[in-house]
């Protein structure tokens, strides 16, 4: 049993806590809003603390998941690593440079990067992301951890924003913003084409794969024809600026893209938490059979 400290108890922490408390470690739960933390810890069986640096003293491995700010997190780590001089320091960012949040840490190769997917109950792989000054012990040790724990872990070598999982999927966003911007299809439509499309086989059969799968010279054709079309916005598009500064933010408005009357922002939580543990086996079963 190892004792970790999760800063953060919003969605993505809570959840990770839950994983830990599941596996039988100790956790340890720092949030800068004591209420959420406490109740966090109540459902969970952890110990909420009021004070950072008592958080995380004893802890083996800590783990922040707070808001995606970078001065918030730089402040966060120096405070942390003032406080504890051995432990494993795990950022969750989805996006941020880890080499930029460990920038005011005395030892920098002991933060790594530990991007946990949403529901992290559920869905299995985290990417372990090296800083420019992460050690080779520091990423063995995430990939440990998190293999403990049942996960899945890759290991990104470079730091590089969105890393792997989001970099695909917000080039997928643009464009899909793309075709309804341009009046190409409405945003029903884009979805309904990706989900009983690509959708349903990128689960059995990732974009490499698939690219050898079709042949790789049918794969060049197809870029040659359709590449120079796509968007080449270097930075986010009009139609979702416009969307945000109207308050049209998506399902806790009631509006962004789609439509969200009431309650269907919990339906939408519910069918996709039950096709992710679908998902989730069908991967688990192709491992078998290829094993």
């Amino acid at each position: 049993m190892l004792t970790v400290a999760v800063l953060g108890t919003g969605r993505m922490g809570a959840g990770i806590a839950g994983v830990l408390a599941a596996h039988g470690h100790r956790v340890q739960l720092y949030d800068a809003d004591p209420h959420t933390a406490a109740e966090a810890a109540g459902r969970l069986a952890a110990t909420a603390h009021r004070d950072l640096e008592g958080t995380v003293a004893d802890a083996d491995v800590v783990i922040e998941a707070v808001a995606e700010r970078l001065p918030v997190k730089q402040e966060l780590f120096a405070r942390v690593a003032a406080s504890n001089r051995t432990a494993l320091l795990a950022t969750n960012t989805s996006v941020l440079p880890i080499s930029d949040i460990a920038r005011h840490v005395d030892v920098p190769g002991r933060v790594v990067g530990t991007h946990w997917w949403n529901p992290p109950d559920l869905m299995p792989l985290v990417e372990v992301v090296r800083g420019e000054q992460t050690t080779d012990e520091t990423m063995r040790a995430a990939v440990d951890f998190l293999s403990s724990l049942g996960k899945t872990p890759v290991r990104v070598e470079r730091d590089v924003p969105g890393f792997v999982g989001n970099r695909l999927q917000h080039a997928l966003w643009r464009e899909a913003i793309a075709l309804v911007a341009d009046g190409i299809c409405d945003a029903e439509t884009v979805d309904l084409v990706a989900r009983t499309t690509i959708g349903l086989r990128l689960a059995a059969m990732g974009p490499l794969e698939n690219a050898d799968y079709v042949g790789l010279d049918l794969t060049l054709d197809i870029h040659e024809a359709v590449l120079p079309s796509l968007s080449r916005d270097p930075g986010p598009a009009p139609l979702l600026r416009r969307h945000v500064k109207a308050g049209r933010v998506g399902a806790r408005s009631g509006h962004g893209f789609l439509r969200w009357p009431p309650g269907t922002r919990e339906s939408a939580a519910a069918r996709l938490a039950a096709h992710v543990r679908r998902q989730r086996d069908t991967i688990v079963s192709i491992k078998e059979e290829t094993a």
